[in-house]
Formats: structure tokens, sequence, C-alpha cells
């Protein structure tokens, strides 16, 4: 499945996304150190092991940004032009190391763009779960998307 036009998204269409991923140790340590978030939770094994969770959390933009990543393929991939906010992102499970992390999506509302004729407006819900199904972060994406070229 590759990334639709914007008349070819009908509200209510449903993608669980093929791309499956086990986030490793390295992944949340890198993340925190590129974005500067020294949370002992995230990068200290003793304090994070002495907190009520017992072990390291991954750090949430990371599991945010997995699960956008997940998604652009069949999603946005070609016929983005922007990225117009994400809204209602919440995180009502831990992500912990070695947890294999899946996406899906489904396209909540449509609207013509008033500025752009050759554009759309998708908003689209994106949930990820874990190897257990739980949901472990969730959003919607409002995106402009081409239309079809003529």
């Amino acid at each position: 499945m590759t990334a639709r036009y914007f008349e070819d998204w009908t509200a209510g269409d449903h993608i669980a996304h093929p791309i499956r991923r086990t986030v490793t140790e390295t992944d949340n340590l890198l993340w925190s150190t590129m974005t500067h978030n020294p949370q002992p939770l995230h990068i200290d094994a003793e304090a994070a092991k002495a907190s009520e969770f017992g072990q390291i959390l991954v750090n949430g933009t990371f599991t945010f940004s997995l699960m956008v990543g997940l998604t652009v393929a069949e999603t946005t991939l070609g016929t983005l032009v922007a990225n117009l906010g994400y809204d209602k992102l919440v995180m009502p499970a831990p992500v912990f190391i070695g947890d294999t992390l899946r996406a899906e999506t489904e396209v909540i509302e449509l609207r013509e763009s008033k500025s752009r004729p050759n554009a759309g407006v998708v908003t689209f819900g994106h949930r990820m779960h874990n190897q257990r199904d739980e949901v472990v972060c969730s959003c919607l994406r409002t995106a402009l998307i081409l239309k079809r070229p003529v």
C-alpha cells in the first residue's frame, strides 16, 4: 500500500500498518541524548529500578515519533504538503525496552483546503499498540495532502 491523494481517502478508512518495531536500549538512549532529555527514568538504570516501574521507561517523545514514522508510508509518503498539527496526544501505558510496537490509523475527517485548490486536509487518528495489544500512544494528526494531478 502507498500513500493516497486527498480524493482517495474516505472518513472511516482503517490501516493496520505492516511494519512493527522492537524498541532497543540504543533507541531510547540515543533519542534521550539527542534531545537533551536527562530524565533518570530514561537513562539511569538504577534510578529506574527504584521507581514504581522497576525498569527504564522509553522516552515518550521517541514513542510518539516512532508511531508517526510507522504510519508515513501508507498515509502521506509522496502526497504530503505539510503536517498542520498534532492534537490529543496521550500515552496511556508505558513502553519498555524490548517492547514490540505496531501502529494503526483511521481517517477521522476530510475537508477541502480553503487556501490551496490543489490540496485537502485529512485528519488521521493514529494508535500505537505493544505486543500485549495495549494502546501505548495515540494522537490526531492533521495533514495537508495533495489532490490527484489533472
